[in-house]
């Protein structure tokens, strides 16, 4: 091109990962798809483009457009293949597993990139405790590390007290402020302001999962009730929801729910959602109307759970950057 100086050799045109790399993702996937084989879990495939988006405010999608005629339609990248996968199960696809690409915006660093793999699976008539254990089976198999370890099954309220000196469900935000001058995080207050999720979300990385390094699987549950993202809220006790997260050695794996169904819920959730990003000056989400309507028609009691493939390979691979384990990089594709 004209203008363009550049000689093609000083151009990162090489993978980003070894080939040995390549060779141990292809393992992992053949062993994963056998686990679930095994356990007579269809593998399916669902969209990455989506005429709705996501709406939680702490994660950001990717934006397109489609021409079609005089009108121009938005079109999101997806930044998990949840909803569609729900109105398979919607569909009685009965229980199910992918391995998927997602986009995230804004997500670079050494455990982050816009384009990621996730492994997401759900499991019908399995509550939140089945769902732990089939978790702690498969990484066993994908994480020889983990041979002989029992998962550690903690609830949050219990971590983060023990941690951080305050109790996440009741303390105020003035209380977490006071909680973050004790660590020296003085960028706290800035970031977080007077929301309490994200709060609760700083805290929780800043000072509870740095003491998760020592444990080597850990299943964190009953998160609060504000987290609840697509959790049911827990029966016996509101002031939680039933979520959990898994931990290797600290690093954050997955995040898994028993998945609510009532639609008038999920729907009032999503306007929520849509509103705070409004306020806070988010671009606008489109509600997915189509999941609203799977769940109207009915969906299966079940658990789900996402895995990030790629933090999982840099576990089992032994590096300490995302790129070193994805083909091309960011700044390479």
């Amino acid at each position: 091109m004209l203008g363009d100086q550049r000689n093609n050799s000083d151009l990162f045109w090489e993978p980003s990962c070894s080939l040995e790399v390549l060779q141990l993702r292809a393992q992992v996937y053949a062993s994963i798809r056998a686990f679930f084989k095994s356990r007579c879990v269809l593998e399916v495939e669902t969209p990455l483009l989506s005429l709705a988006s996501g709406t939680e405010p702490t994660i950001q999608f990717f934006e397109t457009h489609d021409q079609r005629g005089l009108k121009q339609h938005r079109l999101f990248l997806q930044t998990s293949p949840e909803f569609a996968m729900k109105r398979l199960l919607a569909a009685s696809s009965g229980s199910i597993f992918q391995l998927a690409k997602a986009f995230r915006q804004g997500e670079v660093g050494r455990f982050h990139n816009p384009e990621f793999t996730l492994l997401e699976w759900y499991r019908i008539g399995f509550d939140l405790d089945a769902l732990m254990d089939e978790t702690a089976d498969l990484l066993v198999v994908l994480l020889p590390s983990l041979a002989n370890q029992k998962a550690r099954k903690l609830p949050y309220k219990t971590v983060f007290k023990d941690a951080v000196g305050v109790d996440p469900l009741s303390a105020s935000v003035t209380d977490f402020s006071a909680a973050a001058d004790r660590f020296e995080l003085p960028d706290a207050k800035s970031i977080c302001g007077q929301d309490r999720s994200t709060w609760l979300d700083f805290l929780f990385s800043c000072v509870v999962q740095p003491v998760l390094v020592n444990i080597p699987l850990a299943m964190i549950y009953d998160y609060p009730a504000c987290q609840a993202s697509l959790a049911r809220l827990k029966r016996n006790d509101k002031t939680v929801c039933e979520r959990f997260e898994v931990f290797v050695k600290g690093i954050e794996l997955g995040n898994g729910f028993f998945e609510l169904s009532d639609s008038v819920e999920q729907s009032d959730r999503f306007d929520r959602e849509i509103a705070h990003r409004q306020h806070g000056g988010l671009p606008a989400a489109v509600k997915d109307q189509r999941l609203i309507a799977a769940l109207e028609k009915g969906l299966p009691h079940c658990s789900g759970i996402a895995i990030g493939m790629d933090r999982l390979l840099m576990l089992r691979a032994g590096v300490d950057d995302i790129s070193e384990v994805l083909s091309f990089g960011f700044g390479r594709a």
